[in-house]
């Protein structure tokens, strides 16, 4: 018996059994995936990547382009789930994966397919764990280095594959890691997603065709690599499913579109907007506090286009300052707005000394705004990351809302389905997606 972490986890992944709870929760991140998607996928938006994309990656008659263009379509908003623990976005990752695989390998359970979901989400959550905070810091893209082994996991759990291909799987997901953070603000941040699907299904692929690789010390190595000395490989194994990853502390789904070190941000604004009763005129200047290294993922300070304004708290607290909402017309690939662009001129970032480090604990993190008046009074919010992420999300009015050019029935159409209710159910989205 393999009694490496890599022989331990692949046990752990057949070992445990999701329920109908954990499926749930499941279904809510499948309706969010496609509602990222799809309007990528269907054209309801414009993405200028897309093109060269499916040029360079043709997905027919390759599961592993199939899986990258998958990935790159539901990360191109940058408005798809989040998981706290991981630091990054699972489900763009691990359902690429298995909609490719499944459309390769025809006639899987709705069931089955969830399953292998809670437990890609779950190894998923794990990895973030078990690595630490460094690793993102260092600059690496969670949802690119960890997510690729957390999708061939799942997609080992779903095809059943035994357990010594299963370690054969995770060591190779694990010896193609790769991304940086340094991509944030440009198409390649979603192509990160595309290439740790892709990566996922070769692993997994390549395993199944019995290619030698080593199935001892990998996930050690990488672990003791990429920890950058603060790794915790126990946090990987023990006590799988208690509780379940997708549960606690769960998926989180954005309810704007940007990136997720903004939002908390954006909600003081909104309360801001409100007091001051649209003085915007008075306002002489703006600062918003968080803790050191907060800002480690939105570090965009002067944004030219919408998809760099994602990662600018400059731009999303004006455009909550003045708009009220933060929506996602506003975060293309067209120019930035000049009026939000000379109100985020005025926003300066104040790192909070007092606060612990960003790194030490990413779910104290909070962001403080506070408006100069020019009369010399000033008006201050605070808002939590809990706080934001407390907030429920509606996911099938976030699809209904991004599909909204579509006619309604084919729109309801698609959202019966994505209540996987059926195995049929599972087989018409993955024909939606292009797979026969």
């Amino acid at each position: 018996m393999n009694t490496s972490l890599s022989g331990r986890l692949a046990k752990a992944l057949f070992d445990i059994h999701p329920g109908e709870r954990e499926r749930q929760h499941a279904r809510e991140g499948v309706m969010d995936y496609f509602a990222c998607l799809l309007p990528v996928q269907l054209g309801v938006l414009a993405d200028s990547g897309l093109v060269p994309v499916r040029d360079v990656f043709p997905a027919a008659g390759s599961t592993e382009n199939q899986a990258l263009q998958l990935g790159y379509m539901s990360h191109a908003l940058d408005f798809d789930d989040y998981h706290a623990t991981f630091r990054g976005h699972p489900s763009t990752v691990v359902l690429s994966t298995l909609l490719a695989l499944s459309g390769r390998y025809p006639g899987q359970a709705s069931d089955d397919f969830l399953d292998a979901y809670v437990v890609g989400v779950e190894l998923a959550g794990r990895l973030g764990k078990a690595i630490g905070t460094r690793h993102y810091a260092a600059g690496l893209h969670s949802t690119a280095t960890l997510g690729g082994i957390a999708a061939a996991g799942a997609a080992c759990r779903l095809l059943r594959l035994p357990l010594e291909q299963t370690e054969v799987a995770i060591g190779l997901a694990a010896t193609q890691a790769s991304g940086l953070r340094a991509q944030f603000g440009s198409a390649a941040k979603a192509l990160h997603a595309g290439y740790a699907a892709r990566s996922a299904v070769n692993s997994v692929e390549l395993a199944r065709s019995r290619f030698a690789a080593q199935r001892q010390g990998v996930l050690e190595a990488f672990l003791a690599t990429l920890g950058f000395g603060v790794a915790q490989p126990a946090d990987l194994l023990a006590g799988w499913g208690e509780p379940w990853r997708i549960i606690a502390p769960g998926l989180e789904f954005k309810r704007y579109p940007t990136c997720g070190g903004t939002h908390s941000a954006a909600e003081a604004a909104f309360v801001l907007r409100e007091r001051i009763d649209t003085e915007l005129d008075a306002v002489q200047r703006i600062e918003v506090s968080f803790p050191p290294g907060a800002d480690t993922a939105p570090n965009i300070i002067a944004p030219v286009n919408g998809v760099e304004a994602r990662f600018s708290l400059e731009y999303v607290i004006a455009d909550a300052l003045i708009n009220g909402a933060v929506s996602l017309e506003r975060y293309g690939e067209a120019a930035v707005e000049p009026t939000i662009a000379a109100l985020a001129a005025r926003v300066r970032r104040v790192p909070d000394l007092n606060a612990p480090a960003d790194e030490l604990d990413p779910d104290l993190r909070f962001h403080r705004v506070t408006l100069f008046m020019a009369d010399g009074s000033s008006h201050s919010h605070c808002v939590t990351r809990k706080q934001t992420a407390a907030l429920p999300t509606d996911v099938q009015a976030k699809l209904h809302k991004n599909l909204r050019s579509l006619p309604d029935e084919r729109v309801f159409a698609i959202s019966q389905d994505l209540r996987l209710a059926d195995d049929a159910a599972l087989h018409r989205l993955i024909s939606l997606v292009g797979f026969q």
